[in-house]
């Protein structure tokens, strides 16, 4: 395709309607009480392709992929319309109808938080949100379709990463993981980002400063995405008891003068590195019938050193799995679904 007869090549737009069925339904549920004051009333959509309905009225039953989105989107985002994309229904079906991949019931549910994203474990600050997926949306899904009881997280990113986590944090709750570019390796990721976080927060006095003043402003500066995300990632690894002074109770894991790391803290992110976890946590990891993980060698978030050191411990504890560096970075990689949608429903089916 060439725009404007200038030679410049567009990528491709996928028009292709969707043929099965999306619904969209609510729940609500106490365990994602936050101090943010986010809503606890959540938007679920659920796709199903035209095979798999086909299937269900003969009387089958599917597995359910959860879609985990990454920091600063959503599930439902994901289903809606945008240029030059496929949304996740129209992959679905594609892949179904192409016999790459076997029916399924997916799901996207809206994770979002004022902090931008969701790393999916249990928080003061953020909701439950390890325990929500498992106690809650996982149960609402059981009773709204007819599903083979095998169910798979799939994420990118802070989705990957939850994906892969969850599988940890809740044993037995999960039948299958796909990991595509999870969070892993904290000292290479997060470490070398600090100073430029500080600096920035420090403008405003503090991390309660910055995440009031966020809240309150018209817009966002370049700098301020990846600030707050460090700050949703305090409240999620290391939230503090709230006072009058930081009624959140967010602090970064930093003397705010020096950049010095304070060790007991940074020790508490660290338990949430599935590096750390794999150690004592990876007899859940054994129990999945499924566990997908990719990298791009050129991760710009440097996740890909992690991935390697995560992948090698796996193979010394001989825990089955599937993994795949390819060539390319954190961006533009939803192409890579097409593998773990195949992969997932192909085992859980």
């Amino acid at each position: 395709m060439r725009y404007g007869g200038m030679g410049v090549h567009m990528p491709k737009h996928v028009f292709t309607p969707i043929k099965g069925r999306i619904e969209r339904w609510v729940l609500d549920s106490n365990l994602l009480s936050n101090r943010l004051g986010d809503p606890t009333e959540r938007e679920i959509l659920t796709h199903i392709a035209p095979e798999g309905l086909d299937m269900i009225e003969q009387g089958g039953e599917l597995p359910v992929l959860i879609y985990l989105a990454p920091f600063t989107s959503s599930g439902p985002a994901r289903a809606g319309w945008k240029a030059f994309a496929e949304t996740l229904p129209q992959r679905h079906e594609r892949l179904v109808k192409s016999g790459e991949m076997k029916p399924a019931v997916l799901v996207m549910p809206d994770t979002f938080t004022t902090l931008g994203g969701n790393q999916f474990v249990d928080s003061p600050v953020l909701g439950k949100w390890s325990s929500w997926l498992s106690q809650a949306l996982k149960p609402a899904i059981i009773s709204r379709y007819s599903t083979n009881g095998k169910f798979a997280l799939v994420g990118k990113s802070s989705g990957g990463y939850g994906a892969l986590v969850n599988a940890m944090l809740q044993p037995g709750e999960w039948d299958g993981v796909a990991c595509h570019s999870g969070d892993m390796g904290f000292e290479t990721m997060f470490l070398p980002t600090f100073p430029e976080t500080l600096t920035h927060v420090g403008k405003f006095g503090g991390a309660p400063e910055y995440v009031e003043h966020i809240r309150n402003a018209e817009r966002m500066s370049g700098p301020d995405f990846h600030s707050l995300m460090i700050c949703a990632m305090a409240a999620s690894y290391d939230p503090r008891k709230p006072s009058d002074a930081n009624p959140l109770g967010i602090v970064l894991p930093l003397e705010s003068k020096t950049a010095e790391v304070h060790e007991e803290a940074w020790s508490k992110w660290l338990s949430f590195d599935p590096l750390t976890m794999v150690e004592h946590k990876h007899e859940a990891l054994r129990q999945l019938s499924a566990l997908f993980i990719d990298c791009g060698g050129q991760d710009q978030y440097h996740i890909q050193y992690g991935s390697r050191r995560f992948v090698s411990r796996l193979l010394k504890l001989d825990i089955n799995h599937a993994w795949e560096e390819f060539a390319g970075t954190h961006s533009g990689i939803d192409y890579r679904l097409d593998l773990s949608f195949a992969f997932l429903s192909e085992n859980l089916s």
